[in-house]
């Protein structure tokens, strides 16, 4: 009898608890509030996603130091990156269903761990082996950082100002890739690569404890399914294949000549397959997918992912080139170069919170349709004012145009990916938004290598064929040339050679600047385009209604 009585007070206890639990998860979205100010949310979160995005480009330019200091070869050091890329993405779109089973707040702050120990083991790894190993770790905490400072802002703020506090997210991502590069530069020059690393580490453990102390999670957040029982293994197997040999493939084409290599059309057919079972597979068969496709059959949402991928594609795809120009033709540093970026990066700065403000008062799709524009107009300039004479203030003035239009599409974007699908549903929303960003900042990267390949030698091809042996202009040229170097101090048959050296040069050099010119009327190109789907959005509701699916 006592058992029996003590079994009906825990059922009735139970029984409580979970009617507790379930009038919290149904009241109204609007009244939830969190028990800290938002914008000291919004800046514990941008610091780990800040900290995560900087890693992506940071390493970089420490490559050859890597490869150097552990015996290895450069192609062998490109590793680093990949196996960050290829954990991160498989990370991403995942991140929404691992909320369930782990809970928003316990989440991020086991990424947050796992990235920051991680960082530590990289600065301390012996060889590349357990370099890459360490940095798998490192993108698969990195991975979940980016989404859930989404989905926490998204849910700590109020829909009407919601566009601010994407502004202040907007402001990590975008700018992190700029600064990356200059910094990993100077500590490289000045330090060791292995700070490139370190540094992560007293950020890392003081967003952590910041994160314990002020970010909650809603009650629609706290629901936490059956781990072991749930756990969708086909699907999360399926993309692990699909995502892993699509970074591979895209980060190793252009090195091995695409489709020409069998290693990279093994990779292709692997990616392509495992992507299209693992879509058909989380939509029609699974009963707990990991990544919810089904999202994607709102309209809207789809536009904004495709979007969302577009702008990874330019945006990553400009800043792969200036820097490149620069460094290769105009003979510029790593970190002088890096410079150069840096006024696109203050514009972001002031520009991006003025963007939130408007995305309170304008339809979203019209201020993604001036951002495309804006885009479209500046990769057009650019392509104008390339040349071998372009100063370090014209360079800069360039990069300024291309980066004006991103703060109306970070954000707006970010805003109409929200547009009818239901508030639980934010952080699968922010997985996908972020991963679709990511898969188009490597196809970007792999899109403008190629293109500047492939167009270069295009042009050498024509501009040598226009030039006849023994015709005037050459023959002008080189003995002009040839002059000029027996002047000061050359014999004439050197000189004679060196002046079709100087000839030759320059004409390789004229042929990558037409490919320059060439990538960039592609990029203007594709912006135009999106700038005509653009008004295909649906409205989002301003002053703070939202539109909920049904």
């Amino acid at each position: 009898m006592a058992d029996s009585a003590e079994s009906l007070d825990s059922s009735l206890l139970d029984g409580a608890a979970q009617s507790d639990v379930a009038a919290a998860e149904a009241l109204p979205r609007a009244v939830w509030r969190p028990m800290f100010n938002p914008w000291l949310i919004a800046v514990v979160v941008a610091m780990a996603a800040f900290m995560e995005v900087l890693d992506t480009s940071i390493a970089n330019v420490a490559l050859p130091y890597m490869a150097g200091n552990l015996g290895v070869s450069n192609d062998e050091s490109t590793w680093v990156l990949t196996s960050y890329l290829v954990s991160n993405a498989i990370v991403l779109p995942i991140s929404g269903w691992l909320v369930t089973v782990v809970g928003r707040k316990r989440l991020f702050t086991l990424c947050l761990a796992i990235f920051t120990l991680s960082s530590l083991l990289c600065g301390l790894a012996p060889s590349l082996g357990a370099l890459i190993l360490f940095r798998i770790l490192q993108g698969a905490g990195g991975g979940g950082l980016q989404p859930l400072a989404q989905s926490i802002l998204a849910d700590s703020f109020p829909p009407e100002k919601r566009g601010i506090a994407f502004a202040v997210y907007g402001i990590t991502v975008i700018v992190a890739p700029t600064v990356g590069p200059t910094l990993g530069g100077w500590i490289t020059d000045n330090y060791t690569w292995r700070w490139i690393f370190f540094i992560n580490i007293p950020v890392g453990i003081l967003t952590l404890l910041l994160v314990l102390r002020f970010i909650e999670d809603p009650p629609w957040a706290r629901h936490i399914k059956d781990a072991l029982a749930r756990i969708d293994y086909i699907g999360i197997s399926l993309l692990i294949l699909g995502v892993g040999a699509l970074q591979v493939m895209l980060d190793k084409g252009q090195e091995d000549d695409w489709f020409g290599s069998r290693f990279i059309l093994t990779f292709f057919i692997l990616a392509a397959s495992g992507l299209l079972t693992l879509f058909i597979w989380e939509w029609r068969f699974s009963k707990n997918p990991v990544v919810d496709v089904r999202l994607f059959k709102n309209l809207n949402f789809l536009g904004a992912n495709t979007m969302m991928f577009t702008l990874g594609t330019i945006y990553f795809s400009s800043l792969v080139l200036m820097p490149q120009f620069l460094q290769m033709l105009m003979g510029y540093t790593a970190e002088t170069s890096g410079f150069v970026l840096t006024a696109g990066s203050a514009v972001l700065l002031f520009t991006m919170p003025l963007i939130g403000v408007l995305s309170g008062k304008f339809q979203a799709r019209y201020l993604i349709a001036v951002g495309w524009l804006s885009l479209a107009l500046g990769f057009y300039y650019s392509a104008v004012h390339l040349d071998l004479d372009i100063s370090f203030g014209v360079a800069s003035v360039v990069r300024v145009v291309q980066v004006i239009g991103l703060p109306f599409l970070f954000v707006p974007i970010n805003l109409a990916s929200f547009v009818g699908i239901p508030t639980e549903k934010s952080s699968s929303v922010s997985g996908l938004i972020n991963f679709m960003r990511n898969i188009g900042s490597s196809v970007g990267t792999s899109l403008v290598t190629t293109l500047i390949a492939r167009r270069a030698q295009w042009h050498q091809i024509n501009l040598v064929a226009k030039v006849t042996p023994g015709g005037f202009n050459l023959r002008n040229a080189v003995a002009g040339l040839s002059n000029h170097l027996a002047a000061s101090g050359a014999n004439s048959e050197l000189a004679l050679r060196q002046a079709y050296a100087l000839v030759y040069r320059s004409t390789i050099g004229q042929a990558t600047v037409l490919a320059y010119m060439d990538t960039y009327m592609i990029l203007a190109i594709g912006a135009a385009i999106m700038f005509a789907l653009s008004f295909a959005l649906r409205k989002n509701e301003l002053g703070g209604r939202r539109i909920v699916a049904e």
